[in-house]
């Protein structure tokens, strides 16, 4: 694939999205990469869930053929317990699992979802993000960082050690 795809480039599906779709094309970009345990695991009846409770899932296509992904969660007073977080629940947007096809790694699509997810936090008045990430992944960590979050601990959770990073949105 050539370098230099934007998500302008893509189509985007984000209203009744298809969670069988989007549970194939996870958990097949989990398959492809050397530490599946990066990505998130919600089952799909969890997803539906989420959804219901405003959680949001955008999938990007080119063509027919999915290129990358990327969630809100909006946060709970037990998210913000689980962070230690001293702060309004409903001021602190979660980012759920973002990915990109093996095929379109190098395209900086993660950090391009990332701007998007501050711009459609900002829009529905949050004040904050949060976002959980393994401390090896240095892809993510690296898009992390060039956004402005911060780490600002390290926890144990089922998927194993995560880093928590958040930042102050504008």
């Amino acid at each position: 694939m050539s370098k230099g795809i934007n998500l302008s480039d893509l189509k985007c599906e984000h209203l009744d999205i298809n969670l069988d779709r989007y549970v194939e094309f996870r958990d097949c970009v989990k398959e492809s990469i050397n530490y599946p345990e990066w990505l998130g695991d919600f089952t799909k009846e969890e997803l539906s869930d989420m959804l219901k409770n405003n959680c949001k899932i955008w999938i990007y296509y080119l063509n027919e053929m999915p290129v990358c992904s990327m969630m809100f969660i909006p946060s709970s007073e037990k998210t913000i317990t689980k962070f230690e977080l001293k702060l309004n629940y409903k001021v602190v947007a979660s980012y759920g699992p973002m990915f990109v096809s093996p095929k379109f790694l190098g395209n900086g699509l993660q950090y391009q979802m990332l701007k998007e997810l501050d711009d459609f936090s900002i829009k529905n008045n949050y004040e904050y993000a949060i976002a959980t990430i393994h401390p090896s992944n240095i892809y993510s960590v690296v898009n992390l960082l060039k956004d402005d979050f911060k780490v600002v601990s390290q926890k144990e959770f089922k998927r194993g050690i995560r880093n928590i990073y958040f930042k102050k949105l504008n």
